[in-house]
């Protein structure tokens, strides 16, 4: 017997707050990989790292904040603890290879399409983990075109993503690819969720072991949407986003004038009198 599957349980609520993290997560990355750009080596990888993180986590925020709106109605549903923390570490550490594969070796086709495909099999793997997180008394199956639409939706998206934080400047701008990724993400969670049939087993007893969604994920939600909030505080201290990038480039140029290189002496330059020389009379 078929389940009666609902992803809108809790109406547009869900879905809205799921665009909502993922665009903060996408604006919070595009402005750290922008602001390497007037760093040197060490600090690039720590605001690298940090961009990776909010995107790694936005993206992660969204699919579970839509997870909480899904539901079958025949049947409860609870969660794999290791599973789901899995998940979200998978979603980290393959945005982190992307961010930093794009962040030193620039949007060129090769390293952008390479990190793109890394980046959005990975978000692709950490949504279908997560499905596997799930426990119900039935099994989950998969439409094999919808879900390898999916994984396409997400390595477009990750790729556009990975472009957009290194090639697009100011904050307008950033703002306006956020908000496109935002559409990307949500599009590629809500895709994967319409591959999903669930054919229920009358017979069993719902005996999987685990945790009901608001038991779970709601607690699981605050870490990293405290940690976006966080990085906010980070970003909006940032120079580059207070007076913009050519304010600041304009006041590094400035700042490096005013302490101008050692000049050499040249070779044909007078030299300075030595009183132990005799110095040829003139007249």
């Amino acid at each position: 017997m078929n389940g009666t599957v609902d992803g809108f349980s809790y109406g547009l609520v869900t879905p809205v707050a799921a665009y909502v993290m993922a665009c903060l997560g996408a604006a919070l990355g595009l402005r750290c990989v922008a602001r390497t750009l007037h760093y040197e080596q060490g600090r690039r990888a720590a605001w690298l790292a940090l961009g990776a993180a909010c995107l790694g986590c936005g993206i992660w925020t969204m699919h579970f904040i839509g997870m909480i709106g899904f539901q079958v109605v025949q049947t409860s549903i609870t969660y794999n603890v290791p599973l789901t923390v899995l998940s979200l570490v998978v979603a980290i550490v393959v945005v982190s290879v992307g961010v930093f594969i794009v962040g030193y070796r620039g949007a060129a086709p090769v390293p952008l399409i390479a990190a793109g495909v890394v980046t959005g099999l990975g978000v692709a793997a950490m949504h279908y983990l997560g499905m596997a997180a799930m426990h119900l008394d039935g099994e989950l199956h998969y439409s094999t075109p919808v879900v390898a639409l999916s994984v396409l939706i997400a390595v477009a998206a990750a790729t556009a993503a990975l472009w957009a934080a290194v090639t697009i400047r100011g904050f307008l701008p950033s703002l306006g690819a956020s908000l496109v990724m935002g559409i990307a993400v949500s599009g590629m969670h809500y895709t994967g969720m319409a591959a999903v049939s669930v054919h229920l087993d009358a017979t069993a007893g719902h005996t999987a072991q685990g945790r009901t969604p608001t038991s779970l994920l709601l607690p699981m939600l605050i870490v990293p949407v405290v940690f976006l909030l966080v990085a906010a505080v980070i970003v909006m201290f940032d120079p580059v986003l207070i007076l913009g990038d050519g304010e600041w480039s304009r006041g590094g140029r400035a700042g490096r004038r005013e302490q101008p290189a050692p000049v050499e002496p040249s070779a044909f330059a007078p030299r300075s009198a030595d009183p132990s020389r005799p110095q040829p009379h003139r007249r």
